[in-house]
């Protein structure tokens, strides 16, 4: 997968153990973030709504509306996040049309899984 394969060779990789939180709901967003290795739960009001797994991104709502994060993101295991702020994620849509248009398809995705109708 082409988005993938460009995420996982960021030059920011950060390591986080499992039960480390990530981010809460209602912090300031200035990046989002690829599952390179493991997984991350994303929380809302204490529940699990989506398990993210290698090849997925999360975090990227708030990176783009520059509203606090609407979920807390919290490692289910021993994980490597692909970090990109909002510069790098604006010269991957330029360098890479396709990145733009999976990110798209992602948000519908979810919006979809909880809004069906």
């Amino acid at each position: 997968m082409i988005t993938f394969d460009l995420l996982r060779r960021e030059p920011d990789i950060r390591k986080y153990r499992q039960g480390e939180t990530i981010f809460k709901q209602g912090d300031a967003a200035d990046c989002m973030f690829a599952v390179v290795e493991g997984a991350i739960d994303i929380e809302l009001e204490g529940a699990v709504i989506e398990r993210v797994l290698p090849v997925t991104v999360f975090g990227e709502m708030a990176l783009i509306d520059a509203l606090p994060r609407s979920a807390t993101a919290r490692a289910a295991s021993d994980c490597s996040l692909a970090v990109v702020d909002q510069q790098r994620f604006l010269r991957l849509v330029e360098l890479t049309p396709y990145f733009a248009l999976h990110m798209m398809q992602l948000i519908t995705a979810r919006l979809r899984r909880v809004n069906p109708h």
